[in-house]
C-alpha cells in the first residue's frame, strides 16, 4: 500500500509488519543498519519492520534479527519482494501502523521523518548503566546490578529532495536526536535505568537519506540552517505522534504526580501506601477510593513537577546542597496547600515539612511529596 509521495524520486510504502521507502532516484543513504549500515551510495530501499511483540516475544526469528542480520534481512526481502542487497534496514518491536510521518517545506527544500517508537519500558538517559558488554565472543552481561533493557525503540528515517555533503548527512543525525531528545523532555518521559529524565532509548535507530539530485549538495544541517529548523520540526513531531499511536504517551495524559515521581521508584500502588501511611483509617480509604482525581488535579501536579525539577537542580549541582531543607520543605508545602486548597496554612505546613526535607535521594523526595499530599489531604475535609 502507497502510503505517501513527499517528492518526485521517493514512495512510502506499508505490507503487514513492514513500512519501507523505495528511491525512484538514486539516494545517498546514512544508518545504523548492521548489514548495510554507514554511508551508501548502493541502497535503493530503506525499511522498518517489526520483528516481534513488544512484550515477552523472543521467539527464533527475532533471535535471527540479533544473531544472523544479513541471514534476516534476506529473509524479511524474500518474502515482501525487495532487494536484499540493496536494502538498509532498522528492527523494532514496534507496530508499523503506528508510524507516523511528517513533512516540512521551504521554499523547494523538502524534508520527510518518518518515526515508529515506544519507549514504556526500554527509556534511559544517556549515561545510565549498562547492562552488557561487548567482547569479541559477543555480549556479556555486566554484573552485578545492571537491570536489563526491557522493551521500546524508537526508529527515525528522514528523507530530503537535495544532495548533502558526508558531513552535512552526519550533521542531520545530531540534529534528529535533539530533537527526539526534546520530544522526550517536553513528555516528561522517565529513564527506567536511573532517576533521571529520558534521552532515548537504549536501541534506537535512525537512517537519513539525500536524493542525489544535479542540485548543488547542501553543507549544514544544524540549527542556524533552514534544513535543520526542517529537520527538527518533523521529527519532533513524528516522534511525539508515534508515541501517541503506540503508547497512548501524550501530554495531557502525564499531567500526573504519580507520572513525575514514577523515576524515583514510586507506581501507582506504591504512591498510594505512601501517602497513606500517614493518615487515619478512614482517610485512607477516601483517599484511596478518590486517588485518580487528586493525583491528576492540576494544581497539585504542577506543585509535584517543581518539587521533583528542584531535585534535579540539587542532582546537577545547580542549587547547594546546603539549601536542600529551606528549599525542598517550601515547595513540598506548596504540594500539601494544593492539594486542600488553602494556602493560608503554608507557613505552618513549610515549618513541618522542612524538618524532613533534608533527604538527598529520589526514593525520599518522592516519601516527602507523598507525605505532603497526605497533609494536605488530612486537613481537606
Amino acid at each position: 500500500m502507497l502510503l505517501n509521495k513527499p517528492y518526485d524520486g521517493l514512495e512510502i510504502h506499508r505490507e503487514d509488519k513492514i513500512v519501507y521507502a523505495r528511491f525512484i532516484i538514486a539516494h545517498q543513504v546514512l544508518s545504523t543498519c548492521r548489514v548495510a549500515g554507514g554511508l551508501r551510495d548502493n541502497i535503493d530501499v530503506l525499511y522498518n519492520h517489526q520483528s516481534c511483540e513488544p512484550v515477552g516475544h523472543m521467539h527464533q526469528r527475532t533471535r535471527r534479527a540479533i544473531n544472523d542480520p544479513a541471514g534476516y534481512r534476506r529473509m524479511i526481502c524474500d518474502r515482501f519482494d525487495l532487494p536484499a542487497e540493496r536494502c538498509a534496514t532498522l528492527g523494532t518491536a514496534a507496530n508499523m501502523h503506528h508510524a507516523c510521518i511528517e513533512t516540512r517545506t521551504f521554499g523547494d527544500l523538502i524534508v520527510t521523518a518518518l518515526c515508529t517508537g515506544g519507549v514504556e519500558a526500554n527509556a534511559g538517559r544517556v549515561g545510565d548503566p549498562a547492562a552488557y558488554m561487548e567482547t569479541a565472543e559477543g555480549f556479556e552481561k555486566v554484573p552485578p546490578n545492571a537491570a536489563l533493557p526491557g522493551p521500546g525503540t524508537i526508529n527515525t528515517m528522514i528523507f530530503i529532495n537535495r544532495p548533502l555533503i558526508p558531513g552535512a548527512m552526519v550533521r542531520v543525525v545530531m540534529t534528529a536526536t535533539e530533537a527526539k531528545t526534546a520530544a522526550l523532555q517536553e513528555l516528561a518521559v522517565n529513564s527506567r535505568y536511573s532517576e533521571g529524565l529520558a534521552t532515548g532509548t537504549g536501541t534506537d535507530q535512525i537512517a537519513v537519506a539525500a536524493a542525489r539530485t544535479g542540485h548543488k549538495p547542501l553543507t549544514s544541517a544544524g540549527k542556524h540552517a533552514k534544513l535543520g529548523e526542517l529537520i527538527g520540526r518533523s521529527v519532533h513531531r513524528a516522534v511525539k505522534a508515534a508515541l501517541a499511536l503506540q503508547n497512548s504517551l501524550t501530554p495531557a495524559g502525564q499531567c500526573s504526580g504519580k507520572n513525575h515521581l514514577e523515576r524515583f521508584g514510586l507506581d501507582r500502588e506504591g504512591m498510594k501506601t505512601a501517602i497513606c501511611r500517614y493518615l487515619n483509617k478512614a482517610q485512607a480509604a477516601l483517599l484511596r477510593n478518590n486517588f485518580t482525581g487528586i493525583e491528576r488535579d492540576p494544581v497539585t501536579v504542577a506543585a509535584v513537577a517543581a518539587l521533583v525539577h528542584l531535585q534535579d537542580k540539587f542532582t546537577w549541582g545547580i542549587l547547594p546542597a546546603a539549601c536542600r531543607g529551606e528549599v525542598m520543605g517550601a515547595f513540598a508545602a506548596q504540594i500539601a496547600c494544593a492539594v486542600c486548597g488553602d494556602y493560608a496554612r503554608m507557613t505552618p505546613f513549610r515549618r513541618e515539612l522542612s524538618d524532613v526535607a533534608g533527604g538527598v535521594d529520589g526514593a525520599q523526595v518522592a516519601e516527602l511529596a507523598c507525605r505532603a499530599m497526605a497533609l494536605g489531604f488530612s486537613v481537606k475535609w
